[in-house]
């Protein structure tokens, strides 16, 4: 196909000299290519002028053809390119507890089908180390929320809810819903995210500041404390799926919602096999809990 661009870029630049400069020949080495490709179709299809180059009408009615066939050369090149990516591909993502739990298994299985080859290196953390590892291509992409980062792009997926979780004998688990004023004057355990917390936002909106007695980093650590009675807390709705730990939950008032996205640092930074797992989730989005 050589022979063939080399046309394309000598019509480009209207010169030789040019043409073989931008493509990393000498001129002789194009002049040839060009002779090699008029003998191949036995048509001559340039005219050199000292003002530059011409096409031949010959030439003219056949360029755009040529033109075709470069473009379809590409896609094939780039469609190759794309199928050794996911036949040898692997996905770096960073996660959360309640996405690693409720939305990877069925995800990573169904992209696994298609792409048996493809292979996953999974870190799960909070906003914090998920902003900072695609910031420095530890991963490709991790799952954010919008507002707890800067400096990344980011794809909006989907909204739920958060809920109070509650000892089963609270006082405030006879309430349909729990208000945020309440839920302030209660011993609190925190879920550790990084620099930014959904629940202290909401506190924060309604100008109360929550007693927090402890902060822990696992979903499920809060869960079993708040069993035990040393504590409320807020935790999103997703975690709280198929769990068998003796709480209550309940609705918050004000409500509070946790956004979830894909971020990353920048489309051309993300591989082929990661990109084609982000379509695949956004396809699914609509079907996960």
């Amino acid at each position: 196909m050589n022979k063939y661009i080399a046309l394309q870029k000598i019509v480009e630049f209207g010169s030789f000299s040019k043409a073989a400069e931008a493509m990393g020949y000498s001129q002789s080495a194009m002049s040839q290519m060009i002779a090699s490709l008029e003998d191949e179709l036995s048509i001559k299809l340039i005219n050199r002028f000292r003002s530059g180059i011409k096409l031949t009408p010959e030439g003219e009615e056949l360029y755009p053809h040529i033109e075709q066939l470069i473009f379809q050369y590409h896609m094939v090149r780039e469609k190759t390119k794309e199928i050794k990516g996911l036949e040898t591909g692997v996905i770096r993502m960073g996660t959360l507890a309640s996405i690693s739990v409720h939305w990877l298994p069925e995800l990573l299985k169904e992209f696994k089908e298609q792409y048996p080859g493809v292979e996953f290196v999974i870190h799960q953390g909070d906003y914090t180390s998920i902003q900072e590892w695609i910031k420095t291509g530890m991963i490709d992409f991790g799952f954010v929320n919008p507002a707890a980062v800067s400096g990344i792009e980011t794809i909006v997926l989907k909204q739920g809810d958060m809920l109070a979780v509650l000892p089963p004998q609270h006082a405030l688990a006879e309430n349909e819903t729990v208000s945020l004023k309440d839920l302030a004057g209660e011993p609190f355990i925190l879920l550790e995210e990084g620099h930014y917390y959904e629940p202290l936002e909401a506190f924060a909106s309604i100008k109360v500041k929550p007693n927090i007695k402890y902060i822990i980093h696992d979903d499920y650590t809060i869960m079993t404390m708040v069993e035990a009675g040393l504590g409320v807390s807020i935790l999103a709705e997703l975690i709280l799926h198929r769990t068998n730990y003796d709480i209550v939950l309940r609705p918050t008032e004000p409500p509070i919602k946790r956004t979830i996205a894909i971020g990353y640092k920048d489309k051309a930074s993300l591989t082929i096999a990661s990109r084609r797992f982000i379509e695949c989730l956004r396809s699914r989005v609509e079907e996960l809990p």
